[in-house]
């Protein structure tokens, strides 16, 4: 995930925002670059691909002056991984760095094009650039045109501007990717992760989600979405790494919750062609097209997630698929097809049990592709094709927006899967396409909930069991909602498909035993409500996920409702993962446990 780091003060900007850029290597990146103004108030920059030490060594070559700077460590997603494409993009009397993603890129750029502008890199981060210039043009101030341009972007972004003639100003947003402001004496801080920030200050504000800021080397304004001026409040910063890395959550789970919207929109834009909003993916070892079959496996969540793109697959891509759990399978031994492919997923790509029966797969001549979070683990090294997510480092052990990211692949997987079989029509890919792409959006508006959720999450953290239902797609997100209660609440939590009810788990209910359910409308819902009454009539308790329709049908049968955005049934499986995670989230902060390091688990299991 990219990194920012910005300064406005009375030090020489370069070396500190150098260093600030050094701290977030661990979010991976593979070019970087820094803009400054310098003493004649015009806007100066160097860029290079690869890692620091060629920016470091473009610098001696070309040094930056000034004191107001800002820097970026870009991990390519719209664009080649080159020094053209890296950030800060410089346009006219502007430049920006941003973190992210504009859903609304395409759209922007041809309107852009049509009044005479010229784009020279394939990001679409250069349209933000565009659209700050053209403001200025027309006479606005750079406070004026930061409002009007981040009111037309759409998706999930943290940004940092400076204006050429505008010496001791620098102008921060976000919206769905985090973004903190340092203090200083006599300058000020911005960071995409105040670990950045550790050196140079403890006083940090976390913006919230919508804020924008103004900074100056004595002041600081912030205003929300609407222009409104607001307070945020200062928090005194730990000097310890661990602490200075949760941004101002209470824990990495909850920073990594918060994460989503950021995980989904760069896994995607990663994969995705900003002009045509096409997905591209790279070249398979194998055509789609004969693939007779394929083999799904996986570990924990990562297991759920399989079964979501086993849904996926069969459904519209019409490829059949086998599926076991990576510990099973690599003693199972059961045949294999000619020129099959199996399909592994892991967000360390060390998992001893994948790792094990990715080997053992290789023998039997399957084809290799792994969907990971760290491409260059063990799995990456040995698999034919490595699917890369860019969900960044995952620092509790409860697996969260690492989920969602690789949920995001594999709905990727199966829409170019299904176009390369000739099983969908162009404008059926054209619309499930842009369902999957308008889904950061969906997840930014899914943080808001968490009021919503801690209402639900009282009942549930009061139980010594629950059960959770769904079916058709959303039954693999029911049991992801159990497992994480059980990982960090330690309540005794069972999924279940909400039709099996009948077949033994309705007897154990009764009112010490809520039912939570994953219940959007366009899902099986009216099978879902039915087995919902029965519950209901037994003296369950009943706690539904659902939409705004779903909701008008459940508000007799339930006890609470979290109400998520519409969205289409394709993508309504990546969406749900969000508060049902935030559900145990929830129930273990009331439960007092340790929510990043629960009893008896490690984040990556490397022995089996």
């Amino acid at each position: 995930m990219c990194g920012i780091c910005g300064v406005v003060g009375h030090h020489p900007g370069t070396p500190i925002v150098l260093e600030g850029l050094r701290r977030l290597e661990y979010r991976g990146y593979d070019s970087a670059g820094i803009a400054t103004i310098d003493h004649h108030q015009h806007i100066t920059r160097c860029r290079a691909a690869g890692k620091l030490d060629n920016l470091e060594a473009a610098l001696r070559e070309t040094p930056l002056t000034g004191t107001t700077a800002i820097g970026h460590t870009r991990w390519a997603t719209h664009g080649a991984p080159t020094t053209l494409n890296a950030h800060p993009h410089h346009v006219g009397q502007v430049a920006i760095v941003h973190n992210g993603i504009i859903e609304n890129f395409a759209e922007l750029k041809r309107e852009l094009s049509a009044r005479g502008r010229s784009f020279t890199t394939e990001t679409d981060s250069e349209v933000i650039a565009h659209l700050l210039d053209e403001c200025i043009e027309r006479g606005d101030t750079p406070q004026e045109a930061a409002f009007a341009t981040i009111r037309r972007l759409e998706g999930a972004y943290a940004l940092a501007m400076i204006f050429e003639g505008h010496d001791g100003l620098l102008i921060g947003a976000r919206h769905g990717a985090p973004l903190a402001i340092g203090y200083g004496e006599g300058e000020m801080f911005l960071g995409s992760d105040s670990l950045a920030l550790a050196p140079l200050s403890r006083r940090i504000t976390y913006l919230e989600d919508g804020d924008w800021c103004v900074l100056k080397t004595h002041s600081v304004e912030i205003f929300d979405q609407e222009g409104n001026k607001v307070h945020r409040s200062i928090q005194t910063a730990s000097l310890t790494s661990g602490q200075i890395g949760k941004d101002g959550y209470r824990h990495f789970m909850e920073k990594e919750l918060h994460e989503h919207p950021l995980a989904i929109g760069q896994t995607l834009q990663r994969i995705t062609d900003p002009t045509t909003r096409q997905l591209v993916l790279p070249e398979m070892p194998f055509d789609p097209a004969t693939l007779p079959r394929a083999t799904i496996t996986a570990c924990g969540s990562a297991f759920y997630a399989g079964m979501v793109g086993r849904y996926w697959l069969e459904s519209i891509a019409r490829l059949p698929i086998d599926i076991d759990v990576a510990s099973e399978l690599r003693y199972r031994n059961p045949p294999q097809p000619n020129q099959g492919m199996a399909l592994l997923i892991s967000q360390s790509g060390e998992t001893a049990d994948t790792l094990g029966v990715l080997r053992v797969l290789k023998k039997e001549q399957q084809k290799i592709v792994s969907i990971l979070n760290v491409e260059h683990s063990t799995m990456g090294r040995e698999s034919d094709l490595v699917l890369g997510m860019v969900a960044g480092p995952e620092i509790s052990v409860a697996s969260t927006k690492a989920f969602t990211a690789q949920l995001s692949v594999l709905a990727a997987l199966t829409l170019t899967f299904a176009r390369k079989r000739g099983v969908i029509n162009a404008q059926q890919e054209r619309e499930l396409t842009n369902h999957l792409l308008d889904l950061p959006s969906r997840a930014a508006e899914v943080m808001k909930l968490f009021g919503a959720v801690r209402v639900m999450a009282r009942v549930i953290a009061q139980a010594r069991d629950v059960l959770y239902l769904g079916r058709g797609i959303c039954m693999p997100i029911a049991q992801e909602g159990a497992l994480k209660l059980k990982e960090i609440s330690y309540i005794h939590a069972e999924a279940y498909a909400a039709g099996e009810l009948k077949h033994g788990p309705i007897s154990l209910i009764d009112p010490s035993v809520p039912v939570v359910a994953i219940a959007p409308s366009t899902i099986l819902f009216d099978k879902t409500l039915s087995n919902l009454q029965e519950a209901k009539a037994r003296g369950g308790r009943i706690l539904a996920f659902t939409d705004a329709k779903g909701a008008e049908r459940l508000s007799d049968i339930a006890e609470h409702l979290v109400i998520l955005p519409d969205v289409d049934a394709f993508v309504a499986p990546i969406l749900y993962t969000i508060p049902v995670q935030m559900l145990a989230y929830e129930v273990a902060l009331l439960k007092g446990t340790d929510v990043d390091q629960p009893r008896n688990l490690a984040k990556s299991v490397t022995v089996e």
